[in-house]
């Protein structure tokens, strides 16, 4: 029986032996990794496969890995990567290449689920922190890549994690640092913003937003019963649903609250990305055992968990600098 949580919190590209045992007793559902953690190739296969020991099975490791700004895995040895919305103007071909060529890096050092693509929608006036992450300017075209980089990562053996639900296109400011608050109608919303979401609720895992939609609750997403249940019944999404990182201080709260405002709220996972072991200790006391659903969840986005695809690399990455997505 794992716990509803989803833990970072490694201090170094290493797992310490301290780290090593509370994952041991605690048994998070996976594991999430930054750019602290990021070496070598070597020593980060080694992170991965000691993180998967030190629970006793095949868990996730997740990443944040988008291109542009947010990417934890870059040069010397991996690819740094243009942000999604500039490639996206190199068009559809160059966003599947994009995905699936970053995903089997991924993949290559243990890694098996990427928290993206972002689906949310950009805005003239979405806050600069995430405007370039997004695919599109509008729902069609969000939908259209969306979908194309699902598909690229799944077939190169790597989960798509959608984010962030239901939207956080409207945000004018940054959640890592305060609330957003957005005004929208629920009319306007569901045809605009939760567009994408509904559009591909039947991929595994989506990640929330810690924005209040004042038209539905006074707490964030994260946070909001009411919101859960519509990102359930009114957008369908049956997959597994991760917070954000409860750390961002768009959330209010000890660690332990705003884990257990999260579970209550209907999330299935909290993510705690940079807190101590004792802090997430008491997140793990605060969020509980996973529940049956979240178990039934999250077992059926593990298995679709595939080998990557065998088509050759090299020509693929030709492909993509021809079409300008690659720097030479």
């Amino acid at each position: 029986m794992t716990n509803a949580t989803i833990l970072g919190g490694i201090a170094g590209p290493d797992l310490s032996a301290a780290e090593r045992d509370f994952f041991r007793a605690a048994d998070p559902w996976g594991f999430i990794l930054f750019g602290r953690n990021i070496d070598t190739p070597e020593r980060l296969r080694r992170l991965t496969s000691d993180l998967r020991d030190a629970v006793g099975r095949d868990a996730p490791v997740l990443i944040d890995q988008e291109g542009g700004r947010v990417q934890r895995m870059r040069a010397p040895h991996w690819t740094d990567w243009p942000a999604p919305l500039d490639q996206a103007a190199n068009g559809d071909r160059a966003i599947w290449l994009h995905h699936h060529l970053m995903a089997r890096e991924l993949r290559e050092m243990g890694i098996d689920s990427d928290c993206a693509p972002v689906l949310d929608i950009a805005r003239e006036d979405t806050h600069p922190f995430l405007r370039n992450r997004c695919l599109g300017t509008d729902a069609q075209s969000v939908i259209r890549l969306g979908r194309i980089a699902a598909d690229a990562m799944l077939a190169a053996g790597v989960l798509p994690v959608i984010k962030h639900m239901p939207g956080h296109g409207r945000a004018r400011v940054d959640s890592h640092k305060n609330l957003p608050v957005v005004d929208a109608t629920l009319d306007e919303l569901d045809q605009t913003d939760f567009a994408p979401f509904r559009a591909l609720s039947d991929l595994p895992m989506a990640m929330t937003a810690h924005i209040r939609f004042t038209a539905v609750d006074e707490a964030p997403t994260t946070a909001s019963a009411p919101m859960i249940a519509m990102i359930r019944k009114g957008i369908g999404f049956e997959g597994l649903l991760m917070s954000d990182d409860i750390g961002m201080e768009a959330l209010s709260g000890t660690p332990a609250e705003r884990a257990a405002a999260t579970i209550a709220a209907g999330c299935d996972l909290v993510l705690s990305c940079n807190e101590t072991l004792a802090q997430m200790e008491s997140i793990v006391a605060a969020a509980g055992a996973a529940s049956a659903d979240t178990l039934r969840r999250g077992a059926r986005a593990l298995a679709l968990r595939q080998p990557a695809d065998v088509l050759e690399t090299a020509d693929m990455r030709a492909e993509l600098r021809a079409l300008g997505g690659l720097a030479a």
